[in-house]
């Protein structure tokens, strides 16, 4: 039989109970459509993730000091003074692998404009800091070895404490209140957006570590709540860390025996994890999504059996006039494959503006791939061939004297 007459075969039949057909098609449009928008909502969730977790900084390396303990409890990784501003000098004097490198010391106080405050995380870096976290000025500078060497109380600030105290003004030059303490803005740092865990990386306020640790803290302590740095290529990150292992172990003067005082952490592991979970969680999405195609294989399963046994005498006379026991089956997988095919293709299109509606109100990334599309819109063949190859076989192996005499 010609596949082409076999498809238009099964227009007509199935355009005979248009109602019938179309609730039928509905399990499929609303199975796809639901797979298409899930995947969308997920491949756009993981890159945005994977943006953030970019925006960081390229090829880092965290070090914190090791962890507290007291009367058998562990506290964790930086609990303890064991970092300090020289081990920073002395990785960035004897390694090979790293490139830049900031101390970093945070604390938190309450910003004061004119009539205006806000409250924001401050951070001591080194000049470094904006070279590391690649991070561009908007305004203004960043500071230099000299103020760090004095100290001096001076500052660069994050996009939403610009916002917060200086709306429309400009920023740079102008005297805040930190601490109730006076320091000079001398730049803006440029928006960067929310981080992968939900922190907002332009609430900050960057100043000299050593302006953090003896104006802000009044310490005279030059230990550190971290070391950041980072190596040319992330192909060197193994042995940067087992080099700044040693040297640090070296510094320390740890036994061979003895448990670091240290944590290396590096942006890859973090990137695995977070992008991992939100696949996991597309994944998971995705298949309850995938349930109610099941549900419309089903009424596909159902549609056809019904339409055997309402065209049995049809089918019989097909068959006493030539018609081959596969013809039949063919012509019965067509139809199951049209059915499920435009509900697939309406899926598709119902699942993508759906995605589309959600990032426009939600302001939610989506991402509707070609991939995707592709593999729904096989999916949903797929589900017609499966659900619709039971009652074909059905219908080719009836009794071509017995259908012309059923009633």
């Amino acid at each position: 039989m010609n596949l082409f007459l076999t498809f238009q075969i099964a227009l007509r039949s199935l355009s005979r109970n248009k109602i019938r057909s179309g609730l039928t098609v509905l399990g499929i449009i609303i199975g796809i459509a639901a797979v298409i928008a899930v995947m969308a909502v997920g491949q756009g969730a993981t890159v945005m993730i994977q943006s953030q977790i970019s925006s960081l900084g390229e090829n880092l390396l965290m070090v914190y000091p090791g962890s507290a303990s007291t009367g058998g409890l562990h506290f964790g990784a930086g609990t303890n003074a064991t970092l300090t501003a020289s081990d920073g000098d002395a990785i960035l004097k004897e390694s090979h692998y790293v490139r830049a490198l900031t101390p970093i010391t945070r604390t938190g106080g309450q910003l004061v404009y004119k009539e205006k405050n806000w409250f924001s995380g401050i951070q001591g870096v080194a000049p470094d800091y904006p070279k590391i976290r690649n991070w561009k000025l908007e305004k203004g500078s960043f500071f230099a070895d000299s103020d760090v060497k004095s100290a001096n109380r001076i500052c660069v600030i994050g996009a939403t404490v610009a916002e917060n105290l200086f709306e429309d003004e400009n920023p740079v030059g102008k005297i805040i209140r930190i601490k109730n303490m006076p320091f000079r803005v001398i730049g803006v740092l440029e928006q960067k957006g929310s981080a992968a865990w939900g922190q907002d990386q332009d609430d900050v306020v960057v100043v000299p570590w050593t302006t953090v640790r003896r104006v802000l803290q009044n310490s005279a302590f030059n230990d550190v709540n971290q070391l950041l740095l980072n190596i040319d290529s992330t192909s060197q990150l193994e042995s940067a860390k087992k080099e700044i292992t040693e040297i640090l172990r070296q510094r320390h003067h740890l036994a061979p025996v003895a448990d670091n005082d240290f944590t290396i952490n590096d942006m890859t592991e973090l990137s695995k994890t977070v992008t991992e979970t939100a696949r996991l969680m597309t994944l998971l999405l995705a298949v309850i999504a995938s349930i109610s195609l099941l549900v419309g294989g089903i009424g596909i399963m159902n549609i056809m059996l019904v339409s055997v046994t309402e065209r049995t005498r049809e089918i019989g006379l097909r068959m006493a006039v030539g018609a081959r026991g596969q013809d039949i089956l063919l012509q019965f997988v067509v139809e199951a494959i049209v059915l499920s095919g435009i509900g697939g293709i309406l899926g598709i299109l119902i699942g993508s503006g759906t995605a589309e509606l959600v990032a426009r109100v939600y302001g939610w990334p989506v991402l509707v791939s070609a991939q995707s599309i592709l593999l729904a819109f096989i999916f949903s063949t797929a589900v017609g061939v499966f659900f619709g190859f039971y009652p074909a076989w059905r219908a080719a192996r009836l009794n071509p004297i017995e259908a012309l005499r059923y009633e």
